[in-house]
């Protein structure tokens, strides 16, 4: 039976009116809006939401894949409530810290320290400003379309278009935010995603400045599109050949491994930004790395290359519900959860057959994206999601959303530990009728 949403229900809008009074937009992150307003959340409970009118929804967005256990878990909750009864903040080291940093340390051999931070934002900014303290050269490189946080350097051409991504051999540095200043675009250098020749050229031209190349290895924005081994070796390599560093952000690809997306690669990354799901449900990042490049923020290094520092980074609150979520995330439940990914985007390939739409489904590990392509895209400007497609794609999320499945809004997906087969069947069904409803949109 379909839940509905076009026809708002009273509690949400009057909180909604409510919270237009007091915020931007009525919110603080953009991502929660919906028309005519968005629903708020009542509670959470494994991999259901509960709305303020009582509408219970399978959770696939797992709040932008940060929930790798669902809502609520038991341990998570019994941990983080035996802490709270000690204190949530101090002006002190906690053992806490060292667990989850030895812990952190033990998941991948390329991991010779840590230091946590409150944010994947936060985590990417801090190996960039390592990056250029290690090298002592200001540019970085990232690649077209992908998203890596807030950051002047790090958003920029995350949002190109057509208009004014420029040609594929040179493509332009496109700020987000209006006023970004013109020093930070000329210091980033943009690469083609997953093109490893023109990249290199690109490269080539700037190797004297380069400090770092700052790569996603399965871009959300990007499409969720694992990068190709050739580009990942060919960035390796020559990050080797010319003194920069190569930094790979797993805030949201981390869950697809044990030790991260990296290990389906040979090359080893020298700093790493962490964050979403290593919090346990609270707001997380983590700089980890080679023991030489982490040094710059060794605050009794003489001189100190990199001071770094933040009120609540470590807060034993965080460290505890991290530490107990990443310890369940073992290795057994990283093949659980990618076993449901794998159904999933078989699930989803199939409502495709069925119903002929010309759409393709892309993703690995625990994570899938839709993409009205007849093909699946490859790179960034293959991917671009068009206007009308755009409008077509939220057509097709309202229809799930009203029969009970809750996706990222760019049609994503992620699993929980808390899902099985059975959450699996329930999306693919939704799916189907999905098509059949923007079939003539088309």
């Amino acid at each position: 039976m379909p839940i509905g949403i076009t026809a708002r229900p009273s509690t949400s809008a009057k909180l909604y009116a409510r919270a237009c009074k007091s915020m931007p937009g009525g919110c603080s992150r953009n991502t929660v809006l919906k028309e005519p307003n968005p629903l708020y959340a009542e509670r959470g409970s494994g991999c259901y939401v509960t709305d303020v009118e009582g509408a219970e929804r399978i959770d696939f967005a797992n709040n932008m894949a940060s929930l790798i256990h669902g809502h609520a878990h038991p341990e998570v909750v019994g941990a983080v409530s035996r802490q709270l009864q000690k204190g949530t903040a101090f002006t002190l080291a906690t053992e806490v810290e060292i667990d989850y940093a030895e812990h952190i340390c033990c998941r991948n051999p390329s991991f010779d320290n840590v230091r946590f931070v409150n944010s994947g934002t936060e985590a990417v900014m801090s190996c960039l400003k390592a990056a250029r303290a290690f090298t002592g050269r200001a540019k970085i490189a990232k690649t077209e379309g992908a998203y890596h946080g807030l950051y002047d350097y790090a958003e920029v051409s995350q949002t190109a278009n057509p208009s004014n991504w420029g040609d594929i051999e040179n493509p332009a540095s496109v700020p987000v935010a209006h006023g970004t200043p013109a020093s930070a675009l000329n210091d980033v250098v943009v690469i083609p995603f997953n093109d490893p020749p023109a990249a290199i050229e690109i490269l080539d031209r700037q190797r004297d400045d380069l400090s770092c190349v700052l790569l996603d290895l399965m871009p959300h924005r990007i499409g969720l599109i694992p990068a190709s081994q050739e580009f990942v070796q060919a960035i390796y390599d020559w990050t080797r050949a010319n003194g920069a560093l190569l930094i790979c952000d797993e805030v949201i690809s981390f869950r697809s491994r044990f030790g991260g997306a990296q290990e389906w690669y040979d090359a080893r990354p020298d700093l790493t930004a962490l964050g979403k799901m290593i919090g346990g449900g609270f707001p997380v990042g983590a700089i980890t790395g080679r023991e030489d490049v982490m040094s710059v923020m060794n605050p009794l290094a003489e001189p100190v290359l990199f001071p770094h520092s933040g009120t609540f980074s470590a807060n034993p609150v965080t460290m505890t519900a991290g530490l107990v979520s990443m310890q369940m995330y073992d290795r057994a439940a990283v093949g659980y959860l990618n076993h449901l990914g794998e159904k999933a985007r078989a699930g989803i390939a199939e409502a495709i057959g069925i119903t002929g739409i010309p759409a393709c489904v892309a993703g690995a590990g625990s994570m899938f994206r839709l993409h009205l392509k007849e093909n699946l895209p490859t790179t960034y400007r293959e991917a671009y999601v068009t206007p009308q497609e755009s409008k077509i794609i939220k057509v097709l999320l309202n229809h799930l959303f009203d029969h009970g499945i809750m996706l990222i809004n760019t049609c994503s997906g992620c699993m929980s530990t808390a899902m099985t087969e059975k959450e699996i069947n329930l999306l693919t069904e939704a799916f189907v009728g999905g098509f059949n409803k923007i079939k003539q949109l088309l």
